[in-house]
């Protein structure tokens, strides 16, 4: 596999500030901006927030939970995150190989577990059985011969 350090920093640089700094900034900036912009200025919210540290600490304790409960209901509830992970897997090659691997594997694994347990017992197989392992050897390489990790 190519390793473009270029593009890896890059991407490793993208996802540390979008998943670290641009949040702890916006919420400076929109703590700073709208205390002093907009609760500084109106007396009848100095009442509610007397300082920017009574600010924070207001609005840092009921927006945390409230969000949390919104990243969870976001998760678990709603349907925007598994359209968001069906259009992962239709977009991205190796998530696509893998399931293309797991869907060819699954029956092979059964198959061979089955004639293991039967060998284990000490039991011929069949011509049947033979059959259906040179099937699934022929479908394996077909797979392999034809398998690649591309958006087509």
């Amino acid at each position: 596999m190519e390793k473009n350090l270029g593009f890896r920093g890059w991407f490793y640089f993208r996802t540390g500030w979008q998943t670290y700094f641009a949040y702890i900034f916006a919420a400076i900036n929109t703590l700073t901006v709208t205390y002093f912009l907009a609760i500084e200025n109106y007396p009848s919210l100095s009442v509610i927030f007397p300082t920017f540290f009574h600010y924070i600490v207001i609005v840092a304790g009921t927006g945390v939970p409230l969000l949390v409960l919104v990243g969870y209901v976001h998760f678990k509830r709603s349907k925007s995150f598994r359209a968001e992970q069906d259009i992962l897997v239709e977009t991205s090659p190796h998530f696509r190989r893998m399931l293309q691997n797991t869907e060819i594997l699954l029956p092979a694994y059964l198959k061979l577990t089955e004639l293991m347990v039967k060998l284990s017992e000490n039991k011929k197989l069949t011509d049947k059985e033979f059959e259906e392992v040179s099937r699934l050897q022929q479908e394996l390489n077909e797979h392999i011969d034809k398998r690649e990790v591309s958006i087509k």
